[in-house]
């Protein structure tokens, strides 16, 4: 049996799928972009709660710089910041195993 619907009918019928998958290709992609930005900004927040709580205060805009020196520092000297916060991918050790 053949099909009623012509060549052209069938080729606008597909594009018009093209478009609406195309659609929901971005329309996940923008889900997935929003959904790493809000766990990197989670992230962000926990390591600044960590800082203000190892330093007893509140953090200022110099505590920034003076941090970001203190890391740079560390890395110019023998990478120990590198080297602290890799350890456990090193040795494949965990916190709760020491």
């Amino acid at each position: 049996m053949a099909s009623n619907k012509s060549y052209d009918e069938r080729i606008a019928e597909l594009k018009k799928k093209q478009e609406q998958l195309k659609a929901q290709e971005k329309e996940l992609e923008r889900r997935q972009s929003a959904e790493k930005r809000k766990k990197r900004t989670k992230r962000l927040i926990e390591l600044g709660g960590i800082i203000e709580s190892v330093l007893g205060r509140e953090t200022n805009d110099d505590d920034k710089i003076k941090l970001m020196n203190f890391l740079k520092k560390q890395e110019t000297n023998g990478r120990y910041f590198t080297r602290a916060m890799n350890a456990d991918l090193i040795t494949g050790n965990t916190d709760d195993d020491q």
